[in-house]
């Protein structure tokens, strides 16, 4: 039993193990179960209770600390079972091997209980060398034998320099019981507990990322209460969190359902029909006068828990669902049908309709279906929860056959809209929208026939369908117009306004939106007037009238203050795009900002990834090129996102590589052009063709320009904002290619000003404005070395190596290559890779402060002075531009692309 020898290095690798993702969240557990190892090593024998519901990692957490000491200690490892009559000292021949011969030869001949044998191996540990470990595992299912051993050796634990773990289950274990009279009996002062919760949010974002199913973490957290093992079969399995559960968890709620009454597991089984929390006021009108008893009784035995708000619910939702699964579906279909009329026959005004529609759809009982599904979801809607809004009509739709043609038709074309807005636009949400235009029409409703057709136009328009979603435009106004002015006919003219203000005829949209303001006004009809002055605001906005800028700010009040979320999302996209093309970058920030927040928290996920998309544009634009590589990436790798929705990432991906020098650059730009095209709209294939000729400069493809300059002119002067007209008149003056005569009216400023060859001007206009890679490409246009070695250092700055290999072309083509800047050491490459400059050491800083460390500890864990520690935290705040700790968390949180990964071991130095 003699261990091994090793060195003190082991007590300090916990740092690296905690990278293993079975042991998220338990760094400081397992640093101190190091702890305690090495007062063993210094004679000092320990006693440590590691407990926990099952499924919390305490086997993963003691087998890190085995995997640490082996080199220098043996380790004893055995395990109680659940077995109906288990074998005495199971445990004990389970490490048999690692025993002495006199103890195996003891063991061998007893096999119960026998104080020789005990004293034997206490012997035996109190000679071997000082921390060596004895793990006996789920000792809640220990035989009395092995507890005699354990009373045994724990009383004599003083003399014994070992390690002794003993794991068990906390809801499996009794105030009564006899494994906690034996807990209890231990000396005090040896003794250490270590009490594993569930992961956190976070922890179960991190076991998600690992399996690429980061955006799933907050369904896998919610259903697995945070229970690494569930999470971790859930992914194992391949299925969404709701979809299918794991044998092996099932298995695990199946052991302990089995130990318990055929009245008891009756009362659970017909419980997990009721998702979250479960009213006692329910259970005596299922149950009768047992029912009180029998929720007492699952109380006592932790299968169920008492909520703060005195309802019962399960351990986890998981347990809940693996319960139900042993349910045939026909009792499943009778239980919900007893559950629904004790819900109905309560006359309880508390009870949510969305409680009554889970019960009816899962009795089948399709009159209560259609009666509660469509109130149900309308309040979802109302509340912003549009998910779950489509989640409900998509029930009423498996018993529409049941319906009449009129709540057919609507439940079609309400299931349609919500579902465009939260979930996806794909074809299924075209023919839902089909069936109800199909229903209306045989209804004689030519009104709601126009509306749908105006819906149905939108769902093309998204889908980069420009051609469909014109024709359903007009068929709407048409249709509208053989009838009396009415507010639907406000709102077809105000849908045939922003069809022209997407293909950039502004004129026309101005036109039509305000014929459509006007009806609007004339039957006080607010949500025609918010579409209309949206689309007005965009239309004058983007030919230069500020003013267009206030409508665009009126049409959100008043989206906001009517509770119209999908306009008010609308508003928030078009006046970031302004924000970001016209350079108010102020502007941009604060309602992408704004935007995403409220996308999110409306389950607008049709909008939400087109707006981040622009917040790429916006990085891009900044020179902060990687973060918006970053972001672009993560939106492009979205699942169900239509070519629309991604093309803003597209275009900015395109742009990022072409100046960073990306190896793929080309291919990332020629799809990005294709999908452009696809939408035929002006105001994605300009910006494409801009991207084209910045990559046709940096390589010298003259063919390639001329292409992109016919596509250009081509459009028309007409068709494009004035930055848009601008860029395509710098690159025509860039290229030497005559500039139209419709390209030079109304050019913002540096545009101007780098035309009439005020390039140093040029480059502090758009300094000034925020534009750092415009500056270079500016100064990139010069002969002077001074100004070329500004575009260097820029290009070096922000890591466009493409604009940087140009102008040392440039500079050698002119002769003055040497008189540019030579390559500085400049800041480590941690900081030059870092979006804002951070050195490796202000990386690790950081990432320390995120997690709440003050600067003592993050001084301790990098081995560092306090002071050296708060310089870094000054210069990390300036490079951040904000004033506090927490607003450098915040700001992390919200971009989580400046705090690089760090390795836990790249934390010490």
């Amino acid at each position: 039993m003699a261990g091994k020898d090793g060195h003190n290095g082991a007590y300090e690798r916990y740092f690296e193990k905690v990278g293993n993702l079975l042991l998220i969240e338990r760094k400081d557990e397992l640093a101190a179960l190091l702890s305690w190892h090495r007062h063993t090593r210094e004679g000092r024998g320990g006693i440590v209770f590691v407990r926990g519901e099952a499924g919390l990692g305490k086997t993963s957490l003691i087998t890190a600390l085995c995997d640490q000491v082996r080199e220098i200690n043996a380790v004893f490892w055995g395990g109680c079972e659940a077995l109906y009559t288990p074998r005495p000292l199971g445990p004990l021949f389970d490490m048999m091997d690692s025993f002495s011969d006199d103890v195996r030869l003891l063991l061998n001949e007893s096999g119960r209980r026998s104080i020789e044998l005990y004293s034997r191996i206490v012997s035996d540990f109190e000679k071997s060398s000082p921390g060596d470990v004895l793990v006996i595992e789920d000792i809640h299912w220990a035989d009395f034998a092995t507890l005699d051993f354990l009373k045994y050796l724990g009383r004599r634990i003083t003399a014994a320099p070992i390690l002794v773990i003993l794991s068990f289950r906390t809801d499996e274990i009794t105030e009564e019981s006899k494994v906690q009279g034996v807990l209890d009996g231990f000396p005090a002062a040896f003794v250490h507990d270590v009490e594993l919760k569930p992961l956190t949010r976070s922890g179960v974002e991190k076991l998600c990322a690992s399996s690429g199913r980061r955006h799933q973490s907050d369904e896998y957290y919610g259903v697995s209460g945070g229970n690494p093992f569930f999470v971790t079969e859930l992914l194992a399995s391949g299925e969404r969190p709701h979809a299918a559960l794991p044998a092996s968890v099932k298995d695990a709620v199946n052991t302990r359902l089995l130990r318990l009454s055929p009245e008891e597991r009756d009362f659970l089984e017909t419980l997990s029909i009721l998702p979250g929390a479960i009213q006692f006021s329910i259970i005596p009108r299922l149950f009768g006068d047992d029912g009180e008893l029998l929720a007492m009784a699952a109380l006592g035995r932790k299968l169920l828990l008492e909520t703060p708000g005195k309802a019962l619910r399960f351990r986890h939702e998981l347990a809940r669902l693996a319960t139900l699964a042993r349910v045939p579906a026909t009792r499943q279909r009778e239980i919900h049908a007893r559950v629904l009329r004790a819900l109905l026959d309560s006359n309880d005004q508390d009870t949510a309709h969305d409680q009554l529609v889970h019960h009816a759809a899962g009795a089948l009982d399709a009159e209560m279906v259609l009666k509660f599904a469509p109130r149900a979801a309308e309040n979802a809607a109302a509340v912003g929860a549009h998910q779950e809004a489509a989640s409900h009509y998509a029930t009423a739709m498996r018993f529409v056959d049941e319906a009449d043609a009129n709540q057919a038709a609507e439940i079609y074309e309400k299931w349609a809209y919500e579902a465009g807005l939260s979930l996806r636009i794909d074809d299924e949400v075209i023919k839902a929208y089909q069936h109800a235009i199909t229903l209306w029409r045989a209804l004689g409703r030519q009104d709601k026939v126009a509306e749908n057709l105006t819906r149905l136009s939108r769902m093309h328009w998204y889908r980069a369908e420009s051609a469909e979603a014109a024709r359903y435009a007009d068929e709407a106004v048409r249709l509208l117009e053989e009838a009396p002015p009415s507010a639907a006919q406000a709102m077809g003219y105000s849908l045939k306004s922003q069809l022209y203000m997407l293909n950039d005829k502004m004129e026309d949209a101005i036109t039509w939106g305000e014929k459509a303001l006007e009806l609007a006004e004339r039957f006080d009809d607010a949500e025609s007037r918010v579409h209309a002055l949206n689309n007005v605001g965009v239309a004058r906005a983007f030919r230069g009238d500020s003013s267009g800028v206030d409508l665009l700010e009126e049409s959100l009040s008043l989206a906001l203050e009517h509770g119209y979320h999908e306009h008010a999302a609308r508003v928030f996209t078009n006046l970031s795009e302004y924000g970001v093309e016209f350079k108010n970058f102020d502007l941009a920030e604060r309602t992408i900002s704004e935007g995403v927040a409220f996308d999110t928290k409306n389950d607008l996920d049709s909008w939400t990834h087109y707006l981040i998309g622009r917040q790429a544009q916006l990085r891009c634009e900044q020179g902060r090129l990687h973060d918006a590589r970053t972001i672009a990436e993560g939106v492009l790798r979205l699942e169900r996102q239509t070519l629309l929705m991604k093309l803003p990432a597209r275009l900015v991906l395109a742009k990022v590589n072409i100046m960073l020098g990306d190896d793929a650059a080309q291919t990332v730009l020629a799809e990005a052009v294709d999908h452009a095209a696809a939408t035929e709209e002006p105001q994605h294939i300009v910006p494409a063709h801009l991207s084209r000729l910045l990559f046709a400069w940096l390589h010298d493809k003259a063919r390639i320009a001329e292409e992109s300059l016919r596509q250009l002119f081509d459009i028309g002067a007409d068709a494009m904002h004035l930055w848009h007209r601008g860029e395509t008149a710098v690159w025509c003056n860039r290229f030497a290619y005559p500039i139209p005569e419709e390209f030079r009216d109304g050019l913002p400023p540096p545009i101007h000003q780098e035309l009439d060859g005020k390039l140093k001007v040029a480059a502090a206009t758009w300094k000034k404005l925020g534009a750092i890679p415009a500056i270079a490409t500016t100064l990139a246009q010069s002969r002077e070395s001074d100004q070329l070695g500004a575009a260097i250092q820029i290009s070096r700055d922000i890591g466009a190596a493409a604009i940087e290999e140009k102008v040392l072309r440039l500079a050698s083509r002119f002769g003055i290559a040497s008189e540019l800047p030579k390559k500085k050491r400049g800041p480590y490459k941690a900081a030059r890779n870092h979006p804002l400059g951070l050195t490796e050491k202000e990386q690790k800083v950081l990432s320390l402060l995120v997690e709440g460390h003050s600067n003592s500890d993050i001084a301790e864990i990098l081995s560092r002075s306090r002071r050296t520690v708060e310089n870094h935290v000054s210069s990390i705040l300036r490079k951040l531009s904000v004033e506090h700790r927490v607003d450098a968390a915040i700001l992390v949180q919200s971009e989580p692309w400046l705090l690089p990964k760090i390795k836990p071991a790249d934390r010490r130095n």
